[in-house]
């Protein structure tokens, strides 16, 4: 068995969450990718959202300190996923709010994006864990 760390972020902006088409899969799911050596998780969340969408985003959980330590920011839960038989990932969830940037489409990763408000989330072609996730992404932003 193997296994690689992700980072994957629920965008969220106006009671919706942005969800990509994703090229290979053909399936919804939010940006996320893998976590660079070297690199800190809340670190990859931010970049490949920057990457795969062109915005800047803000987590929910900006981390803080005690002292002289850094406590990093909190992912939301995280997930084990079967990729391929004998291959998972261990999957870092961030919820973010939109703080800048242009909206547009990584044509190397996806071939739409999408903005998904609660009611659209009940589509049965979206994974149990993205509607799931996403419904508690726009419900945590909202307070």
């Amino acid at each position: 068995m193997t296994r690689d760390f992700t980072a994957t972020t629920f965008v969220v902006q106006q009671g919706a969450t942005l969800l990509l088409l994703h090229r290979k899969l053909g399936t919804w799911f939010p940006p996320g990718g893998h976590i660079e050596p070297g690199e800190l998780p809340h670190e990859a969340a931010l970049r490949e959202v920057r990457e795969e969408t062109g915005l800047e985003v803000a987590l929910l959980d900006a981390g803080s300190r005690l002292g002289t330590v850094l406590v990093l920011p909190q992912p939301h839960c995280i997930l084990l996923e079967t990729i391929t038989p004998g291959h998972q990932h261990i999957d870092l969830i961030y919820f973010a709010r939109v703080t800048g940037g242009v909206l547009r489409v990584a044509e190397r990763e996806a071939r739409a994006v999408r903005w998904y408000s609660p009611d659209d989330l009940a589509d049965q072609a979206i994974a149990e864990d993205v509607r799931v996730l996403g419904r508690r992404a726009i419900a945590s932003l909202a307070e």
